[in-house]
């Protein structure tokens, strides 16, 4: 259900023991204090028979909350009752405890059980004073509690959007670095057992160049194992570039897939933050591995244009193109990925037919503060 509480909380073992010490620290001088009602000996007896139980049930306040606050409850109520002068004892720290432990909607009718035990009693001998000061620190205690509770949510939360988002990177980023190499061996490999028999000279160039997108594969996977694993800021080797992005084009081109990459930028190499180099890379690297796995493309054309503060990278191909069934075929990454890679850099990347027939991946990256 949306908006549901599911945070959980526990109190530990030390701290049960702090609160059933204090408990009965706080509530055995009402032994020496004078009833307001029944004879001596038996206000003593009866006092002592809620210090024992309220100890109980402080103990048992983790397992069973709502049970233990209200006997807590019950216990200030008949302390109050017999003396007076020692007013609810314990009920506001545990009202704050139980605001704590459980989710609003259901801590309120503690609250409403609260207010009563402890203001009860004093409006029945209409001590009014005592009455509105009890209801105050009631509310207090309760609200301390609540956003003791929300706060402890909200981190929590945090924490989990925070692996959530380092899950969806680790898997956009491997993705990334082997989608590519691994098709372009599959290509190759389908290529070699075409040809074994005919033309033997031709697959064991294509198995070598298979071996080549293997050894590839296992360069850029322990880069990014290092990187995972780095603690201190170093990415454990280089990562790739605009720059690299020609030699990308090659491999492509090697396994069937003609493609001609063109890099049109003032600097030499181009003056881009490395994120962004990066992100360009994996968006020309994803979009071309589509093309040669799914779009049945002849050929294909790589633009990247870095100027007026964003690198424009577009990938075309006279293919069919990539529908968002095939291109996130396998790994649930392929367009959404690209997309995703994008934002995170605070630009934006469209897909889809292309006006002169094809396929064609267009991304705006910012260079500037935005990236």
């Amino acid at each position: 259900m949306a908006g549901q509480d599911r945070y959980q909380v526990r109190l530990s073992p030390r701290w049960r023991s702090v609160l059933v010490v204090a408990s009965v620290a706080a509530s055995v001088p009402v032994l020496w204090l004078q009833p307001a009602v029944l004879g001596d000996l038996a206000a003593r007896i009866v006092a002592g028979l809620l210090i024992a139980g309220q100890a109980v049930a402080l103990w048992w306040l983790d397992r069973r909350p709502l049970a233990g606050t209200v006997a807590v409850l019950v216990a200030s109520a008949g302390f109050e009752t017999l003396f007076p002068v020692y007013g609810p004892g314990v009920a506001f720290v545990v009202l704050c405890t139980y605001a704590w432990l459980r989710p609003a909607a259901e801590s309120l009718r503690g609250l409403l059980l609260a207010v009563a035990a402890v203001s009860g009693p004093a409006a029945l001998q209409q001590r009014w004073l005592p009455a509105g000061l009890w209801l105050a620190a009631a509310l207090l205690a309760w609200s301390w509690g609540a956003l003791a509770r929300a706060r402890g949510a909200r981190h929590a939360a945090e924490k989990r959007q925070a692996v959530l988002e380092e899950r969806a990177r680790i898997a956009r980023e491997l993705h990334d670095v082997l989608s590519h190499t691994v098709s372009v061996m599959v290509v190759q490999a389908a290529a070699a057992d075409d040809v074994f028999d005919v033309n033997p000279a031709k697959a064991r160039q294509a198995l070598r160049r298979t071996e080549a997108a293997g050894r590839e594969a296992l360069a850029e996977l322990r880069w990014f194992l290092r990187s995972v694993r780095d603690d201190d800021g170093d990415d454990g080797g280089p990562q790739p570039t605009i720059g690299d992005i020609a030699r990308l084009g090659r491999s492509v081109s090697d396994a069937g897939l003609p493609v001609a990459v063109t890099i049109d930028s003032a600097d030499d190499p181009p003056q881009v933050p490395m994120a962004v180099q990066l992100g360009a890379y994996r968006i020309v690297q994803e979009a071309l591995t589509n093309a040669l796995r799914h779009a049945r493309a002849g050929r294909a054309e790589v633009l990247v244009r870095v100027d007026d503060g964003e690198v424009l990278v577009r990938v075309r191909d006279d293919g069919h193109g990539a529908t968002p069934a095939s291109a996130n075929r396998g790994s649930g990454q392929g367009l959404a990925g690209m997309r995703e890679r994008a934002a995170l850099l605070g630009g934006t990347l469209r897909a889809g037919p292309g006006s002169g027939g094809g396929y064609q991946v267009e991304a705006h990256l910012p260079i500037g503060a935005d990236a």
